[in-house]
């Protein structure tokens, strides 16, 4: 016979399934964080009278369109748009706008629902939303990346605002696309505010944005260490990806002594068993974001191997930190990693754990953080911008940095308090959701049924 928890995720879960039977993504969004929600929220009932679950999963808003550009041949193209306004309770909707052709209305749920238990995380009032489009712009002109992002905005500016809706970039939306967008709201709305975050320094922007996702992973990733005795210093990391978050992170990870052996993209990955070194890490950074190259020429240029169509979690490691995407972390990779010693792992992506990864991590008792704790350094700093940007200012490098190693600190303790057993080991996973959950919760049961 099950036991109450089992039967209340198994009912849940089927009410969700029965509302939205093709949404696999938001089913297991919605699955991890009820396995942690489950046991709290039974012995917490006022939670289940006022229906805050089947609220938290209904969005707002919805919003769908469709995006018309040219072409640099003058030809006529179709994207679809989205934009998913989950929960504003303790604040303007705020999260990133993904450009990828994988993007579908279920991805972009599950991005809104692990978005809203992450804004709450940071302290700051940001409520949860996500959005974006199926375009993909690897292999387009600057020309036409402009005139479609031009055309997505002219659609999505009416929906969105400073005290609204705030977006940010994601994947495939970096400083060039918040830029498009930036200049396409101030033109068809005739004002300069503070409606997109991730906006160049000279025009709004923050310093350590660009750097905060992946800084903030490795400070948690540090403060998880800190609480067994030990730090970054010497240790072997495993780094997937090589976009903006891997690359922050790798540069952080050196700054604490730790040694990066892997980077990887959409192509494979490469091992450097020397460690990528500042110079090295330097190659990547032009490589990635000026020559718009593959990681495969890293290899190359530098002679160390490269693994077409593979992940580096094969590769022996002390601490694995996955920065590229969703679900890339299966068991078998999780498997392997646990037999090769590793022992932190931090999510620097969304949800790039399956869920059958994340049981053999926490069954292992490793030190392992959800993304919706590890990764909203990034979050956290685009918060900040629109605090400067409310007050008209900028802060500095440092002011910006210490607010971030702070926040992610605050963060750690919200894990530690929500998530700590009887016995002292920390479970993280639930440590994020309840303690995100509850700020949401009581915020919605104080605004009445709305």
């Amino acid at each position: 016979m099950k036991n109450p928890i089992e039967n209340f995720i198994q009912d849940f879960m089927a009410y969700v399934r029965a509302s939205d039977p093709h949404q696999l993504e938001f089913h297991q969004a919605v699955h991890e964080v009820i396995e942690s929600l489950a046991p709290y929220l039974l012995d917490h009932p006022k939670y289940m009278k006022m229906k805050i679950l089947e609220r938290l999963v209904e969005p707002e808003r919805v919003v769908h369109f469709r995006v018309p550009w040219l072409d640099d041949r003058g030809n006529i193209q179709v994207n679809r748009g989205f934009r998913v306004e989950m929960n504003s309770a303790i604040g303007p909707y705020k999260g990133g706008l993904r450009f990828h052709p994988t993007v579908t209305l279920s991805i972009m749920k599950f991005l809104a629902f692990e978005q809203v238990f992450k804004n709450s995380l940071t302290s700051l009032p940001m409520g949860g939303g996500k959005g974006g489009s199926d375009f993909d712009p690897k292999n387009k002109s600057d020309m036409e990346v402009m005139r479609f992002c031009q055309s997505f905005m002219t659609e999505l500016f009416r929906h969105i605002g400073p005290n609204t809706d705030v977006p940010a970039g994601d994947i495939g939306v970096g400083g060039r696309e918040i830029g498009f967008l930036f200049g396409q709201y101030k033109r068809v709305r005739n004002e300069f505010t503070g409606v997109l975050t991730g906006k160049g320094i000279e025009w709004g922007g923050s310093l350590i944005r660009p750097e905060a996702t992946g800084y903030g992973t490795v400070y948690f990733a540090k403060e998880m260490m800190n609480t067994k005795g030990e730090s970054l210093e010497g240790k072997v990391v495993c780094i997937s990806g090589s976009g903006n978050v891997a690359q922050f992170a790798a540069q952080k990870v050196l700054e604490l002594g730790g040694k990066v052996v892997t980077m990887s993209d959409s192509g494979g990955f490469i091992h450097d068993p020397d460690g990528i070194d500042p110079e090295k890490l330097a190659y990547i950074f032009q490589l990635k974001n000026e020559q718009r190259g593959r990681i495969k020429s890293y290899a190359d240029k530098y002679g160390c191997p490269f693994y077409a169509g593979q992940r580096p979690w094969r590769i022996a490691c002390d601490v694995a930190l996955p920065c590229a995407t969703e679900n890339e972390i299966h068991e078998d990779d999780a498997a392997m990693l646990l037999k090769n010693g590793c022992q932190v792992v931090a999510e620097g992506a969304n949800m790039p754990c399956t869920p059958e990864a994340v049981h053999l991590f926490l069954k292992a008792r490793i030190l392992y953080a959800p993304g919706k704790a590890a990764n909203a350094g990034g979050v956290a700093v685009s918060g900040l911008e629109m605090a400067q940007n409310s007050m008209r200012l900028n802060w500095t490098r440092e002011e910006v940095d210490d607010r971030l190693h702070t926040i992610m600190r605050t963060i750690h303790a919200m894990c530690l308090k929500h998530g700590q057993k009887r016995d002292g080991w920390i479970n993280y996973v639930d440590g994020a959701n309840i303690g995100g959950f509850v700020k949401v919760a009581q915020a919605m049961i104080a605004q009445g049924v709305v």
